[in-house]
């Protein structure tokens, strides 16, 4: 092969491997402040942004030497050497069409812009209470768990403010409570401070799918038989509770929570099988006909089975149902006890989960193993 003829196969190589100068070579091999050509008729604009809309900032001629320091995705335009939506940074900052640019080396992504951070003003708060040191929380109820308290005269830092359980304090009586710069909550009745803003609402939790009856009763099998095991409330009897007090698990609270019986916190207590507490807002009225809103707790849990075997722990561990546990491989019997024990005001409630019990055969689930 002559001289000449090789000095033309590596001028092509050279062409082909260079393309559009971006992606032709690996990662490793891209570079910042990459040597390039401008290939234009007359002169091109440099610009602010990567779109011909953006500002114009000073002009390029043909067969300038520039240095590219990496590229963007923009407006796509038809250039003299290709049609590309790529635009090219230079290392001053500008951006030009990469339809407009020789190179020879692979040029690197820009790095995506990195959002500012906003910045968070915080409101100060004095804490005004002649009851003593008031209790901070881990979230806006008196029924969350306490984290830690303050001492009358203590000035706070306070974000935002979220309605809560309804609280009579020394300041005012309110069900508004205050959320502090380190994530803690206090109730607004023992607060001096400015206006709030409201803090932001939080994502919405994923629902459970809706179940058909017979995919409800085969996902809770294993949860009352497991809580049966732990503590001898027949699983015919927990699913049955179930399906009555959850809708077929459609309410919002075993929807949200994977909570199928109403359990509650108390004091900011969710038991061995609850992940946490997660405060409802409801309105209440009392025997004169006077509303106001308030809040509860109500236990949350990650899969049926662990609210399910929850039923079992909470049954078994207050100490008004123990008679009920004289009847542990009696459904019927036990459920009759509860409900004497006052779980329920419903006059009818034995009546309809025993109903539940036999027409759905749920009987069939109790092993006694």
């Amino acid at each position: 092969m002559s001289h000449s003829t090789r000095r033309l196969l590596t001028g092509a190589l050279l062409v082909l491997a260079a393309g559009t100068g971006v992606g032709a070579a690996p990662a490793a091999a891209y570079a910042a402040d990459v040597p390039a050509t401008v290939d234009v008729n007359r002169t091109l604009t440099a610009r602010s942004g990567p779109s011909l809309g953006a500002k114009a900032a000073g002009t390029l001629r043909d067969g300038q030497k520039i240095k590219v320091a990496c590229w963007v995705s923009g407006q796509t335009v038809q250039g003299k050497v290709r049609r590309t939506a790529v635009w090219d940074r230079l290392t001053d900052g500008r951006y030009i069409s990469h339809g407009y640019v020789r190179t020879s080396r692979g040029i690197s992504r820009c790095a995506p812009a990195k959002a500012p951070k906003a910045k968070i003003t915080y409101v100060p708060g004095t804490v005004r209470s002649a009851d003593g040191a008031v209790n901070l929380r881990t979230g806006p109820s008196t029924q969350n768990a306490a984290a830690g308290t303050v001492a009358n005269g203590a000035v706070l830092k306070l974000a935002c403010s979220v309605p809560g359980a309804r609280v009579s304090g020394t300041v005012s009586t309110t069900n508004q409570w205050d959320k502090l710069s380190d994530g803690r909550y206090i109730s607004h009745a023992y607060v001096v401070s400015a206006v709030l803003k409201a803090c932001p609402a939080p994502p919405p939790a994923k629902p459970a799918p809706a179940l058909t009856p017979e995919q409800f009763i085969k996902a809770a099998v294993p949860g009352a038989q497991q809580g049966w095991r732990q503590y001898g409330v027949p699983p015919s009897v927990t699913i049955a509770q179930a399906i009555l007090e959850s809708g077929w698990g459609r309410s919002g609270l075993s929807a949200t929570d994977r909570n199928y019986f109403g359990i509650k916190c108390q004091s900011g207590y969710y038991g061995p099988h609850a992940t946490g507490c997660h405060v409802y807002q409801t309105t209440e009225c009392s025997k004169a006909g006077k509303c106001f809103e308030t809040a509860d707790a109500f236990r949350t849990y990650a899969t049926m089975a662990r609210s399910f075997r929850d039923h079992g722990h909470f049954l078994r561990n207050n100490k008004r149902y123990a008679p009920a546990f004289a009847h542990t491989r009696n459904a019927d019997k036990f459920i009759a006890e509860v409900w004497k024990a006052g779980y329920a005001t419903d006059p009818k409630y034995v009546a309809k989960v025993t109903g539940i019990m036999k027409s759905h055969d749920l009987y069939r689930y109790n092993t006694w193993k």
